[in-house]
């Protein structure tokens, strides 16, 4: 073993003892070796370093059985009895235990790796990859617990900063990093990239002093997890909650007022397809802060609504809504219950209410309840009357519905759906008109949305005397650029943006926040009656398990509901969402940004949204790029509700993976809606216009790879071309507008005309196509190994489109095809179809085609229709 000694506790050294001593203070070990990887693991004693360096003021040193250091500080008894081969090492002296204790950069601190107390260990690598390394440690209080590891003298980002907080007073395995937001550490996050085989460098330094270290390893496997890995998490969160659990928390005592009478109100003025109308009960008296009831969990109202024909019919969940106007009062209680409703079809609909209560009856859908009197029961009717004039938005097209092919469609007049949205800003619902909305981080500040109060007109919503303006322009500018879909996390606690939440706090996951929640309504009308498309990514990464908030972090209530799992808080979640704004005509409900609950889970929470959702609203989930292979397949075909991917990938990687995932669910037996809607690289996405105020500089070379263009031709048409029905643009971190920041969307208005021009061709393309029986040739192109970026849709025969994303030549295979076929150009930069230089080709054989001669390199689609016999 390479002990690395200075002074023992024995009184007397025998002459081996002596030579490592003598080893350790040229800071070399005896015993180095070359540790070699086998099958993708390697697994090394820490002891067993090469070399230690930069241990002038902190140094690694050898703890057995027999031998404990004593002429350095060190409070921490020996630990060597249940240590991997019964010796460690630990970085002495320590001087700070505990938060309490002075931090002294450079000294017993450094957050820069490579610094202090560095070791370094010889490997031999047959595999190259990446490896994700876990270290075996021993800590016990608050400190003492981080650590860095690099590779050849480097310290990649990946290696930075490992850190334990829970296993603590044992030797525990971990490979968390710690980040800005997840103190306690975020896993899979640490790992080095080894490129080539042969003999490496991998070093380790100091981040804490104190650190006791006993063994390290670096596996190729990202989901290895050592013996009793989950155990020791499960263990240690059930104690969290259970101290939670134990703290007082008295019942809200408010004074109470008298119940309704339930009186029903239906929305005043004309009663028209597909418009909204409320049914409003005067029911029980609550406040949304009531725990015995709780309003929201405690009391189930559904309303059937039913055609006199006898269908359709409907079950739609009401929801508490205090008194029943708190967008303007703010009102915190009342005896407004409400239930909100589309119709499909004129002529006249009979209602019932269903009104009970019983202890969580608002989730558990097959608990019966006791019926509330006299409110359950109440029943009537009202006629919907045929439209005389054309509506605006999406009440000209009816609901959007996925019906089984690689678009969603209108149910009203039929029209396939392609959107070009924004992505950005994943914060867009965190704004400081809306009630109860606070910043918890300086870095994220609420929105103003003030560039775009010049977009509010004379006649749009606004509240509490000329709120929401900001928003409300912003939406109507986007719809003015031909942009209809917006995207945005409604519960983000804990995570990037830590500013947007449906409850009366992030901490009150049974209560909600009744005047914020009709706010938002508000919004989400305006953004359907302009033709926006409403896109809820339900939860962030963040959010979806224990990583943020757990033990090691007991400051803050965790931020996932239930832990991750499906249970009271995020069923009661869920419910809210889809009684407030299923209605609304076109959205999905996305099961999470960059989503990393089980399969398992995630085939509960579709399951859970389908039972409840009257409308059966398109349901989607969103996955890393690197984990989509491993993500979708168990939820593919009949093993899920899910009917389609939001997939997030690097711009040039837009077009395959969107091919590969309309195909793969073909294959299973159930058609997915596979959009692009998150652009890599993470620091980029789509860049601002050129010119734009503030991209310059070092933002400006951030994009030096790609541009605006690129993204047009491999992000926008690489997804359409490949069958995929459209993108939303994300707008990466580190530049003007971005994703968390962005309250100016004319940033990308050049993004915004492109996308345009592309949705419009294909909405008007597919009145006169059958359009789902397209799919993507790029076989019939002249492709090749190293140049793939010829794109082709076609049905075989019948129609073709070849898009050229660097104009020039291509060959189309025609050869299975005889016949005549018409040639003609689109030009997607400027929307405009070539006139006079439509020509002839016969089929047969393979042709060629040559862009027309203006704009040359530019990028052109070719459209090839066979002329009818």
């Amino acid at each position: 073993m390479g002990y690395s000694l200075v002074i023992l506790s024995t009184k007397s050294l025998c002459p081996f003892l002596t030579l490592l001593v003598l080893a350790s203070l040229e800071h070399k070990s005896l015993a180095a070796e070359l540790h070699e990887e086998q099958d993708g693991r390697l697994e090394v004693e820490a002891e067993n370093f090469e070399s230690q360096t930069h241990a002038k003021v902190r140094r690694w040193e050898l703890t057995n059985k027999q031998m404990t250091p004593t002429a350095v500080s060190d409070s921490d008894p020996n630990h060597a009895e249940k240590a991997s081969g019964g010796a460690y090492l630990e970085l002495l002296p320590d001087t700070r235990r505990n938060h309490g204790e002075k931090l002294i950069p450079g000294e017993n601190f450094s957050n820069e790796p490579g610094k202090v107390g560095v070791l370094n260990y010889k490997v031999r690598i047959k595999t190259p990859g990446k490896y994700y390394v876990w270290v075996r440690a021993y800590s016990t209080g608050s400190e003492d617990n981080g650590i860095h590891v690099g590779l050849d003298g480097k310290w990649p980002e990946s290696g930075r900063r490992m850190q334990w907080c829970v296993g603590k007073n044992q030797w525990f395995w971990e490979s968390r990093q710690r980040t800005a937001k997840q103190h306690c550490g975020v896993p899979h996050q640490i790992f080095l990239n080894i490129e080539k085989p042969g003999e490496h460098t991998v070093s380790f330094s100091m981040r804490e002093d104190g650190f006791e270290f006993d063994k390290w390893l670096m596996t190729t496997d990202r989901d290895f997890k050592p013996k009793g890995y989950d155990e020791v998490y499960k263990k240690a969160n059930a104690a969290w909650k259970a101290k939670q659990a134990a703290k007082p928390k008295p019942p809200l005592v408010l004074p109470r007022k008298a119940d309704g009478t339930g009186e029903i109100t239906l929305t005043e003025g004309a009663h028209l397809p597909w418009h909204r109308l409320s049914l409003t009960l005067d029911g029980p008296y609550a406040h949304e802060k009531d725990h015995q009831p709780n309003p929201f969990l405690d009391y189930r109202m559904t309303v059937r609504f039913t055609h006199e024909s006898g269908s359709p019919s409907y079950e739609v969940p009401g929801y508490f809504a205090a008194d029943g106007n708190a967008a303007e009062t703010s009102s915190e209680s009342g005896t407004k219950w409400r239930a909100d409703f589309r119709s499909d079809k004129p002529g006249k609909w009979n209602y019932i209410v269903s009104f009970v209560k019983e202890k969580q009856v608002a989730v558990e859908l097959q608990l019966a309840g006791t019926p509330v009197s006299p409110f359950d029961g109440k029943r009537g009717s009202f006629m919907v009357a045929q439209a005389k004039q054309s509506p605006t938005g999406f009440l000209t097209e009816g609901r959007l519905q996925y019906v089984g092919k690689r678009c969603l469609q209108f149910t009203g007049s039929k029209q396939y759906f392609f959107k070009v949205g924004a992505d950005s800003p994943e914060t867009l619902l965190a704004y400081k008109d809306f009630d109860g909305t606070i910043a918890r981080k300086k870095k994220v500040p609420l929105k103003t949305w003030g560039p775009h109060l010049q977009d509010w007109k004379s006649g749009d919503p606004a509240w509490q005397n000329g709120k929401g303006k900001g928003l409300i322009g912003a939406l109507n500018y986007l719809a003015e650029q031909g942009v209809n879909s917006i995207s945005f996390i409604p519960y983000n606690a804990g995570g990037d943006g830590d500013n947007v939440w449906p409850m009366i706090s992030p901490d009150e996951k049974l209560h909600y926040d009744c005047s914020k929640l009709d706010q938002w309504q508000i919004v989400f009308d305006h953004a359907q009656a302009k033709g926006l498309f409403l896109h809820f990514k339900t939860q962030e990464t963040e959010n979806d398990d224990h990583k943020v908030g757990h033990p090691g972090n007991p400051g803050h209530a965790p931020a996932a509901l239930d832990g991750g799992e499906l249970g009271v808080e995020r069923k009661l979640y869920y419910r809210e969402l889809i009684a407030r704004f299923g209605y609304q005509l076109a959205l999905n409900w996305n099961l999470g940004e960059e989503n990393t609950q089980t399969p398992r889970v995630q085939r509960e929470m579709a399951a859970f949204i389908k039972e409840l959702d009257p409308y059966d609203h398109h349901v989607v989930i969103h996955s890393y790029p690197d984990q989509q292979d491993k993500v979708y397949p168990p939820l593919l075909g009949d093993q899920s509700e899910l009917t389609g991917a939001s997939l997030q990938n690097h711009w040039d990687q837009a077009h395959r993976r969107t091919v590969q995932w309309i195909e793969a669910s073909k294959k299973a037996g159930k058609m997915w809606v596979v959009c692009n809607d998150e652009q890599g690289p993470a620091d980029g996405g789509v860049p601002p216009d050129p010119g734009y105020k503030g991209f310059s500089g070092k933002a400006k070379e951030k994009q030096r790879e790609y541009d605006l263009h690129d993204i047009r031709k491999h992000t926008l048409w690489g997804t359409l071309m490949a069958g995929g029905a459209g993108v939303e643009y994300y707008f990466g971190y580190k530049l003007p507008e971005n994703d968390l920041g962005c309250q100016d969307f004319r940033s990308r208005e050049q993004s915004w005309k492109y996308g345009k021009i592309a949705v419009d061709f294909f909405k008007s393309f597919s009145r006169d196509v059958i359009i789902e029986e397209m799919r993507c040739h790029d076989d019939l192109v002249a492709n090749t190994k190293h140049d793939n970026s010829r794109y082709c849709l076609a049905k075989p025969g019948k129609l073709y489109l070849i898009y050229l994303p660097n104009g020039g030549e291509t060959e189309l295979d025609l050869a299975k095809h005889e016949g005549q076929f018409t040639l003609d150009w689109f030009d997607p930069r400027n929307g405009k179809q070539l006139r006079g230089e439509v020509r002839e080709l016969t089929g047969g054989k393979k042709v060629r085609l040559s862009m027309p001669p203006s704009d040359p390199g530019e990028d052109w689609l070719a459209i090839l229709h066979k002329v009818d016999d």
